[in-house]
């Protein structure tokens, strides 16, 4: 357990991308979660693309961002189909958006096609100053796969590597983390996204170095947060 409390509630709060992806969430129900995104003021609401434009005026006037998913969950999506998925979220008020890499591309080690489908997001996300966080799908690839991919991002400039969709056979790990925050420049930061369910499982990632988690669990992590940081200033008087 990580037992450090070198973090103010804000700290924890905007590491967390409120997750409203699965498939069968309703209308009520991605509206409640952006409320609640809105309520605990973490870093983004990331919906449904759909829902997004509604989102978006949820969170108006708020700090927390209107995020939405490209090419996901498997990144085979042809490259102008995320180009214009990407356009019709920047136009339905998204500001961060999170797209998948073509997997079958990084395993085939095509990394022309690879860095041209991540650069044709980036660079229409950058026009509108939005941010691109870009899907490895790590559970599929293996280290040397991970790394290149580092690279591609680093050279093309996007905004955060992240490790998974959460809808793959597995999540993120401390190894993946480690590897993606080593082989990335300072500027490029890192998202862990699923199995990141607790506040010690994001306390640990944090240690790492990690700027960013997806979370569904979003409202009993930052209650322990509130908890805890509550009883350590109690202790204090």
């Amino acid at each position: 357990m990580v037992c450090t409390m070198d973090y103010t509630y804000l700290d924890i709060a905007k590491m967390i991308d409120h997750s409203l992806l699965n498939p069968v969430l309703t209308d009520r129900e991605l509206e409640d979660g952006c409320r609640l995104a809105l309520e605990y003021n973490v870093a983004s609401a990331c919906v449904k693309p759909y829902y997004l434009k509604r989102c978006a005026e949820l969170l108006a006037g708020s700090t927390v961002a209107a995020s939405t998913v490209i090419g996901f969950p498997h990144g085979g999506h042809t490259t102008a189909v995320k180009a214009a998925e990407a356009q019709q979220a920047l136009r339905d008020g998204g500001s961060e958006l999170d797209m998948v890499v073509n997997i079958g591309k990084v395993l085939s080690e095509d990394w022309d096609y690879v860095a041209q489908d991540i650069r044709a997001v980036v660079d229409l996300a950058h026009a509108n100053k939005a941010i691109v966080k870009v899907i490895f799908e790590n559970c599929y690839l293996q280290d040397a796969h991970k790394i290149k991919l580092c690279e591609i991002c680093a050279e093309i400039g996007a905004d955060f590597v992240k490790t998974s969709t959460g809808y793959a056979t597995g999540g993120a790990t401390l190894p993946d983390l480690r590897l993606m925050r080593k082989h990335s420049p300072p500027q490029v930061r890192v998202k862990s996204a699923g199995g990141i369910r607790t506040l010690d499982a994001l306390l640990e990632v944090r240690a790492i170095g990690v700027s960013r988690s997806g979370a569904t669990r979003t409202r009993e992590m930052l209650e322990d947060c509130k908890r805890r940081l509550a009883a350590t200033q109690q202790a204090s008087v």
